[in-house]
């Protein structure tokens, strides 16, 4: 600190900048990660208020009753669960958990750039100095947004909605610390100084992975889009049924978003062949339909009719490898190679992996929704998993040999243009 006083050649605005990154890292880190608890949680309070007066404007219940349920909604996007009159919903509202984590990253990137003055510079850094800048604030991070959840679990909660907060504290910390932490790497310029060190290959791998799991997202998302146009009448008139009026089909309508990502991994399973239950003894896939009664709820409607399956349906499960084979051959063309064993090995890795993470990903999407058979619900997690591995690794691995033997081509057609040219010379 006494070197940015005394130095004569620093200008003001150079000093602030210097100063603005030399933030107190224990303050700035907590208090980030409280800032962005509350930020989603005052959304979801707002929600719940504008919800209360939507319906039959507000004559029903108070105003903390509206409140308590906005606080029960960015609970359950951190695993809290609820009790409906006894009856246990453990399913995770995907959305909001995204939104959740889309303010962590951006809050943990603000900390970040906040606290990128403290330990060692770079060339340090790279001479082997020991940096505990970012697991230090990584962890100071998610203790205030955990600690923040506890909190709002124990206020919210009563012996009528059974929260479970000690899965709320659990999943706010591996969300704060997992997302945050890797927003405060990002934010602090450590994860830039990181990566130089990591090999090629690696890098190339975990590229192709993420390449692969948002292909496979964006094939699952597409078909349960098209599931929906196709059958907006069903959707339509299920809303008809219900009986609402413009605000309840405003909280419907956000209802149905918050849960769209646990929609896209049930698609995501039914395309890779094992399908997905809706109540106990059901199954959706293409090689069989059984459907028992299901609670008026719109997005049901994307559901095909039980019975026999169409002839086509089966060569859905052909999208995996068709996808990951996109997603290696665009991560290929960024990091070409003409070795084949590169490229083997970043196809299969690339592709294995995002089967693995769309497993964990399946794993969080299902969950219990209502009383007795509307216990199970989700997509066959093991088998879909096991699916994935396959389908994606086999993909992988013949679009990396494919762009291998394409880019090995192109190498050796410039050597010669180049060993030609220097003939000529």
């Amino acid at each position: 600190m006494s070197s940015l006083l005394t130095s004569p050649t620093r200008s003001a605005a150079e000093l602030q900048a210097e100063l603005r990154h030399r933030r107190p890292l224990a303050l700035v880190a907590t208090l980030g990660g409280a800032w962005a608890a509350l930020a989603t949680l005052v959304v979801c309070l707002a929600i719940g208020v504008v919800g209360w007066f939507l319906t039959d404007s507000g004559a029903y219940g108070a105003p903390r009753d509206a409140l308590r349920a906005g606080a029960t909604g960015w609970l359950m996007a951190h695993g809290s669960g609820l009790h409906v009159r006894g009856v246990p919903v453990t399913v995770v509202p995907l959305g909001l958990t995204l939104v959740c984590a889309w303010a962590l990253w951006r809050v943990g990137h603000k900390v970040g750039d906040s606290i990128s003055g403290h330990g060692p510079d770079a060339d340090r850094i790279a001479d082997g100095e020991r940096d505990l800048t970012v697991p230090l604030a990584a962890l100071l991070f998610a203790i205030g947004y955990a600690v923040s959840a506890i909190v709002v679990a124990s206020v919210a909660g009563t012996a009528a909605t059974g929260l479970d907060v000690g899965r709320v504290g659990l999943w706010a910390t591996l969300l704060s610390a997992g997302v945050g932490g890797a927003g405060i790497a990002v934010g602090s310029g450590r994860a830039a100084i990181w990566l130089t060190g990591v090999p090629a290959t690696l890098r190339a791998g975990a590229a192709a992975c993420r390449a692969v799991l948002l292909a496979w997202l964006a094939v699952s998302a597409a078909v349960l889009v098209v599931s929906l146009v196709v059958d907006a009448s069903t959707a339509a008139n299920i809303l008809s049924q219900l009986h609402t009026d413009a605000g309840a089909s405003t909280l419907y309508s956000l209802l149905t978003a918050s849960v769209l990502p646990n929609a896209t991994l049930f698609a995501g399973s039914y395309l890779l062949g094992p399908g997905f239950t809706v109540g106990a003894g059901t199954l959706v896939s293409p090689s069989a339909v059984v459907i028992g009664p299901l609670p008026m709820f719109p997005l049901l409607a994307a559901l095909p009719g039980s019975g026999a399956t169409p002839g086509w349906a089966p060569w859905l499960m052909v999208l995996a490898p068709l996808s990951a084979a996109l997603g290696v051959a665009r991560v290929q063309r960024r990091f070409p190679t003409p070795r084949w064993e590169d490229g083997a090995v970043r196809g299969l890795a690339g592709g294995v992996t995002a089967g693995l993470a769309y497993g964990v990903l399946a794993a969080l999407a299902g969950g219990a929704v209502g009383p007795g058979r509307m216990a199970d619900v989700g997509p066959l997690v093991g088998e879909a998993t096991l699916r994935a591995v396959v389908g994606f690794g086999v993909g992988g691995l013949v679009a990396g040999l494919a762009m291998t033997w394409w880019q090995r081509r192109r190498f050796l057609a410039d050597a010669d243009a180049d060993a030609g040219d220097a003939a000529t010379s």
